[in-house]
């Protein structure tokens, strides 16, 4: 097989007159060939994709590589930074020998760029604070977090569903336990049993314990307002995608929640945008890095909500990148959606590793230039098997890939420019005061308050009520008693015969004898 045949095959394949990514050049036979280049089309990256690799291959520096150009083509990127060490895009990168000399094989120059960068953060600590409401999460992704089983999962959605027909707004933990023990304990349990059903003591019991527990890792933070507006990962500098960094690296501990959290984004952005057709190049491109964690022990109706939104946001503009360890960390049913896969190095050390090699190749189309099994295992720092959708939606040759350098910086901003950097964004200073609106806990509190006041009045009521019947029962007795009297019962005769004879106008009967005289 020639070279000639071979870097005519990539450019037949590759080669697109619409705006798109370059990735880098094919490798063929161990060199690089400059004139094979590879290219993303972006039209296509509504179509998601997929980033693999072991660690150290270089999945984060791919995940820089497109954002930069997606940025500088006006596309606004979403992504999160697990180490921290994203930040760095900010600021321009630093030219030494080996990135020289990786531009000098690909044929490019390398010229130093900054990026217009927003950091975000769970906590509020390390970033502008992202916040959702609790009814803006939903009780599937609460269930993720809370990992509850299906029945309390049943209970939680009993609550939204109650809060949502009565208008209550769940915006914060302290509301959502508000509701859960209006309509166990208080005078909602009796409310609901006919139209939503009974709540046991014992369920509702453990999952106020799951809530307090989040809390006293400090997940409430991320519940309340002001929540995070989508429309702000839409911002634009200069004619350039701003790039949305959510830093997690004050959050390891808590891997489901900050992966459940980005999904909620997702869906929020899927509800929110309008449908668009098919574009010429993206409105936002979401990247879930340590995609694993979003899919780890994940109920059937979380993965069912993950499934529906990647078919569907394609057409609102919305690309999503996963990226991970190993295919086969993401479902089949999800993995089918992906259309673009670059994938580094697999390393291949157990049998589990062979395995999991064989079903990744699997997943490529066949390619004449290579024996993919083994050049798999032997892919350098910055390589990678690539295959994308061109612009007809038809996958590509399948390459080994010579990646672009990153012109951005290659690590984190010091102390003092990330501080600088927060200082001067204006998201920071929107999302950094939290908002105590009037929710679901002082509405229920008043309805609790009210509840017992009518209660005491009631109380109050019934004793003022056994009291006078307790005094006419006196009254009564002693009334009894006296016209019990012989004087009384004759009284009581006249008084009727009376009555009686002026109600129905008798006169009286003249005495017949004649009056005496006194003297």
């Amino acid at each position: 097989m020639s070279v000639e045949k071979f870097t005519g095959a990539i450019q037949k394949s590759y080669t697109t007159n619409l705006p798109a990514i370059h990735l880098g050049s094919g490798i063929y036979q161990n060199e690089i060939i400059a004139d094979a280049k590879v290219y993303l089309p972006m039209r296509m990256m509504n179509r998601h994709g997929l980033v693999t690799g072991a660690t150290g291959s270089g999945k984060t520096r791919t995940l820089q590589l497109l954002a930069e150009q997606l940025s500088a083509a006006g596309v606004p990127v979403f992504m999160p930074d697990m180490k921290g060490d994203l930040s760095g895009m900010a600021k321009e990168g630093v030219a030494n020998d080996k990135i020289q000399e990786r531009a000098q094989a690909l044929g490019v120059s390398f010229i130093p760029g900054a990026l217009p960068v927003e950091i975000y953060s769970l906590s509020g600590k390390l970033g502008a604070q992202m916040r959702a409401t609790v009814t803006e999460f939903g009780p599937v992704l609460l269930t993720k977090i809370l990992e509850l089983n299906d029945t309390q999962a049943g209970v939680l959605n009993i609550l939204f569903k109650y809060a949502d027909d009565k208008n209550l707004p769940i915006v914060d933990f302290s509301d959502l336990k508000k509701v859960l023990n209006y309509l166990t304990e208080g005078p909602g349990a009796a409310e609901i049993k006919s139209d939503y059903g009974k709540i046991s003591s014992s369920t509702a019991s453990t999952i106020l314990r799951k809530i307090v527990s989040l809390e006293q890792q400090g997940v409430d933070q991320l519940f309340g307002e002001t929540s995070f507006d989508v429309e702000d990962l839409f911002e634009k500098v200069d004619g350039r995608g701003v790039i949305s960094l959510l830093n997690v690296a004050d959050m390891q501990s808590q891997p489901a929640v900050f992966s459940t959290f980005m999904l909620a984004l997702l869906a929020e952005i899927y509800q929110r945008l309008p449908e668009a057709g098919d574009l010429d190049k993206p409105k936002l491109i979401f990247f879930l890095d340590e995609a694993h964690l979003l899919f780890k022990d994940a109920p059937k109706a979380f993965l069912d909500q993950i499934d529906q939104v990647i078919r569907l946001i394609r057409s609102k503009g919305v690309g999503i990148f996963f990226c991970t360890q190993l295919t086969q960390d993401v479902p089949p049913s999800v993995l089918a959606q992906l259309g673009n896969r670059v994938h580094h190095v697999i390393r291949a050390f157990t049998p589990n590793d062979v395995k999991a090699l064989k079903e990744t190749i699997k997943t490529f189309p066949k390619s004449e230039f290579y024996e993919m099994e083994q050049q798999f295992t032997q892919l350098g720092t910055g390589q990678a098997f690539i295959t994308v959708l061109n612009e007809k939606g038809i996958p590509t040759e399948t390459v080994v890939t010579h990646l672009l350098p990153p012109k951005s910086y290659m690590g984190p901003l010091s102390e003092q420019e990330y501080s600088s950097l927060l200082n001067n964004s204006d998201f920071y200073k929107k999302y950094k005061d939290v908002v105590d609106p009037q929710s679901a806990f002082e509405m229920l509190s008043e309805r609790m308050q009210q509840a017992e006041e009518e209660k005491e009045e009631k109380q109050e009521e019934k004793k003022a009520s056994s009291s006078r019947t307790t005094s006419r029962k006196q009254e009564k007795s002693t009334l009894e008693e006296v016209m019990g009297s012989p004087l009384a019962k004759q009284v009581g005769r006249e008084l009727v015969r009376g009555v009686f004879g002026m109600l129905f106008g008798s006169t009286p009967r003249r005495s017949t004898r004649k009056r005496s005289s006194i003297f």
